[in-house]
């Protein structure tokens, strides 16, 4: 039989390195790119220019760097309790990346919907299939991704996965508020800055604990 063997220190070393600094920084960059955000309509999203899609430019990086946290995480398994608890780091890790997908088709989707059509932007008329295959899995496996990860996380880290699920689910409601109340809807920025204040402060603390 083949043995397993724990991963040599120096290389260790360098995952935790990597892990903090890809938290400490994702998190608050994501954070900054939330709060940059401008108005979800289309004629605001036509006057705001390229502000638009730098800010979602802004929020992708966040998210890139989480990405590569939870990847650090995983590959450390310092704070996986259990072998089923792999599930939710990976559901985290799946439900990060298709957010970035998300905020990159919406950053560079709309801006140039607003230039010719802008009473379609944020519309469910714009919703079709090649989007719908985006936006709904994000929508969908993003919040629960985390709320899985801050169940896992109860033993071990309950803050962090309080704060990492709860500021998911929030920001996401705010989202979901561009389809049901329209994107002018006033709440819309009041939850998606909430959740991304709470979501960021998440990863500083998991960053502090990796």
């Amino acid at each position: 039989m083949t043995e397993t063997l724990p991963a040599p220190t120096g290389l260790r070393r360098q995952l935790r390195t990597t892990a903090r600094l890809t938290a400490f920084i994702g998190g608050p960059v994501f954070w900054l790119g939330t709060l940059l955000h401008p108005a979800r309509d289309g004629w605001s999203i036509a006057n705001v220019g390229e502000r638009y899609g730098l800010t979602h430019d802004i929020q992708a990086a966040g998210l890139a760097l989480q990405i590569v946290c939870l990847a650090s995480m995983n590959a450390l398994g310092n704070q996986i309790g259990r072998r089923r608890d792999l599930g939710a780091w990976y559901a985290a890790l799946v439900g990060t990346l298709l957010w970035f997908a998300l905020i990159i088709f919406d950053g560079s989707h709309n801006p140039v919907r607003a230039e010719y059509a802008p009473s379609m932007v944020h519309e469910p008329v714009d919703l079709d299939t090649p989007a719908a295959l985006i936006v709904f899995p994000a929508l969908l496996v993003f919040p629960l991704s985390y709320l899985w990860l801050g169940w896992t996380l109860r033993q071990r880290l309950r803050l962090v996965g309080v704060l990492l699920g709860i500021g998911a689910l929030a920001y996401t409601i705010g989202g979901l508020f561009i389809f049901t109340s329209g994107p002018r809807f006033g709440l819309i920025q009041i939850f998606e800055v909430a959740g991304a204040t709470v979501y960021a402060v998440g990863y500083i603390l998991l960053g502090r604990r990796a």
